[in-house]
């Protein structure tokens, strides 16, 4: 019988949730190409870095395998002015715009413009979700489009989001981040109805005063354990503070996130069951059980 080997096993799971190399770098050419394409028709230049940024799961560093990529675009001033006078639905038209740019680039992938977003859908499987967004002065976030009920200017600030987001991951040893990205292998394998920001709001507010948040990978069943019980004690909040308390994510469905985090509560339990009777195969398939195929096998 092989022995339970709990910092191995979590380990190599959280190594089996990241990107492969040829994903990384092909999201790597596709930003700077997307990033490219918006220089040349907004900015009059070729640069594959300039007036862009990484954000969502990407840019905050949670995204596994199977995460699509946000990217916000930074446009000038003068096109916020033109849009902005339009007599009904500019940000529609911006969208729209923006659209026909990027399929200058693209013209043999699935772009689409919906909501706040233009959507780049690629073969492999990789999604584009770009924003385009005009940047503060002042350096404190960006304007951006909304087309629902006759359209509208939003503002965010994901530098800031990102900042607060990744000075608790460092003061939890990494934890935090690995903690998102697991709890995203488990939405992905039972279909958990809650968003990846909110997953990461929801880890980055369990993790503060968490006891053992700045522990090795020896404690992540009961990291594990925990989170589940925590998600399933405050599935009644309906909202949540992002990292930083920028905005507020909605927590739609939070019956059915009760009980798919009841389920993986008590499922984690019988998995530290199996852990004191040396029960290997059933210790690693209630693993797999809470978080699919890529948790190691016995």
């Amino acid at each position: 019988m092989s022995k339970i080997t709990v910092s191995s096993d979590f380990e190599r799971f959280c190594n089996n949730l990241r990107m492969s190399t040829n994903t990384v770098n092909a999201v790597r050419n596709r930003y700077q190409q997307i990033t490219k394409r918006i220089n040349l028709d907004y900015w009059n230049s070729t640069s594959e870095i300039n007036h862009s940024l990484y954000v969502g799961s990407y840019g905050r560093g949670t995204s596994i395998y199977t995460s699509d990529i946000d990217i916000i675009v930074d446009l000038p001033w003068t096109d916020f002015k033109r849009f902005d006078e339009y007599t009904w639905n500019g940000q529609s038209s911006l969208l729209s715009n923006v659209r026909e740019s990027l399929k200058k680039t693209y013209s043999t992938s699935s772009v689409s413009a919906d909501g706040q977003v233009v959507d780049i859908s690629f073969t492999d499987g990789i999604t584009f979700e770009i924003v385009p967004s005009f940047k503060f002065s002042d350096d404190s976030g960006f304007y951006y489009p909304d087309t629902n009920n006759g359209g509208s200017w939003r503002s965010m600030n994901p530098k800031e989001e990102m900042d607060c987001f990744n000075a608790r991951n460092k003061r939890t040893n990494g934890n935090l981040k690995r903690l998102c990205r697991m709890a995203r292998a488990w939405k992905s394998n039972k279909t958990v109805l809650m968003s990846g920001i909110l997953i990461d709001s929801m880890a980055y507010h369990f993790m503060a005063d968490y006891e053992y948040a700045e522990e090795s990978y020896i404690y992540y069943d009961w990291l594990s354990r925990d989170f589940f019980k925590f998600i399933m004690d405050n599935s009644y909040r309906r909202y949540w503070s992002t990292p930083g308390g920028v905005w507020q994510v909605e927590n739609e469905y939070q019956q059915s996130v009760k009980e798919d985090a009841q389920f993986a509560y008590y499922k984690a339990l019988e998995a530290l069951d199996d852990f004191s009777k040396e029960y290997s195969y059933c210790w690693h398939n209630e693993w797999r059980e809470i978080y699919g195929t890529r948790f190691p096998e016995s």
